[in-house]
């Protein structure tokens, strides 16, 4: 991150979305902290700027947050959470900030950390059962950035195993429950850190995504969900599934200008985020192949979705993809089939796990060992003249999506992320859309895969909900490097889509 002066930082990042430090999102308030009872549904803006103002103490939000959590535990959202060492950070934070210390963007804030990320001082499981009592060296590079700015890590979040999958069923540490609908799936790989933030346990939390391990969540848990551009934020210390081709880390949040902050204080881009006008702005869809084949629900609710941004001013430009783009889902298929197994090893043997992929192979669930021999390891495993004509696609496929950017003067790509609501827990490897059935790697892959292989900016938010009650997102993906632009559309989108209601807990 370039050098900046941090008191100009805090300045701009509290300032993101034109003061949305001052203002509780989900009340649409002023001074949100005052008008809440539960500290638990403040936004991270909110909530960061009452405890710079005085207005409540880091340590009570953290009370507040871990009640929640403890409340909630049959979730099954975390792996690990130390409960006094969250409270003993925030004590700390109070008292840093009572002796008028400079603080942080961050400071005091609480925030899960998928458990694929390295942390020094909770182990980092990976989901997988040979690595449960693992514990790092060192935290990882994002997590370092956070902590810098004054965050706290709050516990780590449950996952798909080996973060291989999109449903958070962990054959090992058990499934993650889809906290509208418990008997369903909270999407993955990220299904802990997505169901901690839509439960309330956290405003803000840590994901990561390779094929949608963000975008999947963020849209069956009725989130924000930020798949950043390839690259924009570092990865070190997470284990990658490719070699530097699609894993990407990002957040999870209930708002645009919670991922804005994280965006902040990631990259330096302090200056205040504005709005971006919906009038005139062009949204391409492609009718013919990312909104086909779709479960009748996310049609319906992607449809009134199309209507009310219409209606907003938003011009929607019918635009099929061109053939070269069109095969990002085989092409992002072959490369991890290729990569997957060589990249977990290596990563283990560089963070000195003392775990052989072997090992790790021996002690994962029978549903994931199935998965990597029948897609990653020989003989199965893609031939090496298949992954180098996928390596061509996939530069042919960033090539072609900027054509078509160009072409079409678009700002963003509009389309649902996954063809089916949150399947049940235990529907793994396929789904019923209208009586046909429907691989899982399609219903959750087709779609994702174009910003994964085209290292596109993604942003997922909630477009409405099913009759039985369960989220449904849509993705708006920009160009690479769009990011800010792409958060600041989102701003305005997100008041035209509405917020998803909290889930009725009790």
């Amino acid at each position: 991150m370039k050098s900046i002066d941090r008191r100009e930082f805090l300045a701009g990042a509290l300032m993101l979305a034109g003061g949305a430090a001052a203002t509780d999102s989900t009340t649409n308030r002023p001074d949100g902290a005052h008008e809440r009872t539960d500290l638990t549904d403040l936004s991270a803006v909110a909530v960061l700027s009452a405890i710079r103002n005085g207005e409540i103490k880091s340590e009570d939000y953290a009370r507040a947050l871990l009640g929640r959590a403890q409340h909630l535990e049959s979730l099954n959202a975390f792996r690990t959470l130390n409960s006094e060492m969250v409270l003993e950070a925030a004590r700390n934070a109070d008292r840093a900030r009572a002796s008028g210390a400079i603080l942080g963007a961050l400071h005091g804030l609480p925030i899960p950390v998928k458990d694929s990320v390295n942390s020094k001082l909770l182990p980092t499981s990976n989901g997988t059962g040979a690595l449960r009592g693992f514990t790092p060296r060192d935290d990882a590079a994002v997590l370092k950035l956070l902590l810098a700015h004054g965050a706290i890590l709050m516990g780590k979040t449950n996952l798909h195993e080996l973060s291989c999958g999109w449903t958070s069923n962990n054959e090992v540490f058990g499934a993650v429950h889809n906290p509208y609908v418990r008997t369903h799936v909270p999407g993955g790989s990220s299904g802990g850190s997505a169901v901690a933030v839509a439960a309330r346990m956290a405003p803000l939390a840590v994901a990561e995504d390779t094929w949608g391990s963000i975008r999947v969540p963020a849209s069956m848990c009725g989130l924000a969900g930020l798949r950043p551009s390839l690259g924009r934020y570092p990865d070190d210390g997470i284990m990658p599934l490719t070699n530097a081709k699609f894993d990407q880390v990002g957040p999870l949040a209930r708002s645009v200008a919670d991922l804005a902050l994280f965006d902040a204080v990631l990259t330096g881009e302090h200056a205040p985020l504005l709005a971006t006008r919906l009038k005139g702005v062009r949204i391409g869809i492609d009718p013919k192949s990312l909104l086909i084949d779709l479960d009748p629900e996310v049609e319906r609710i992607t449809s009134e979705a199309f209507h009310e941004l219409r209606a907003a001013g938003a011009t929607l430009v019918e635009a099929e993809l061109p053939p070269a783009v069109k095969v990002a889902f085989e092409t992002t298929s072959t490369i991890l089939a290729y990569e997957t197994v060589p990249a977990i090893a290596a990563f283990l043997e560089a963070q000195g796990t003392g775990v052989t992929f072997d090992q790790l192979l021996e002690h994962a669930g029978e549903g994931m060992q199935s998965l990597l021999r029948a897609y990653a390891l020989p003989p199965n495993r893609p031939t090496q003249d298949s992954y180098e004509l996928a390596l061509t696609q996939r530069q042919q496929i960033r090539a072609g999506i900027r054509r078509y950017f160009e072409d079409h003067g678009l700002i963003a790509l509009a389309f649902p992320p996954i063809l089916v609501p949150p399947p049940r827990i235990g529907e793994e490897s396929e789904v019923d859309i209208r009586g046909r059935k429907v691989s899982m790697v399609v219903a959750m892959g087709r779609n994702t895969a174009l910003g994964s292989c085209a290292s596109m900016a993604g942003l997922v938010l909630p477009a409405g909900m099913t009759s039985g009650g369960l989220p449904v997102g849509l993705e708006f993906d920009a160009l690479t490097g769009n990011d800010r632009s792409l958060l600041a559309l989102g701003l305005s989108l997100e008041k035209v889509l509405g917020s998803t209601p909290a889930p009725e807990l009790s």
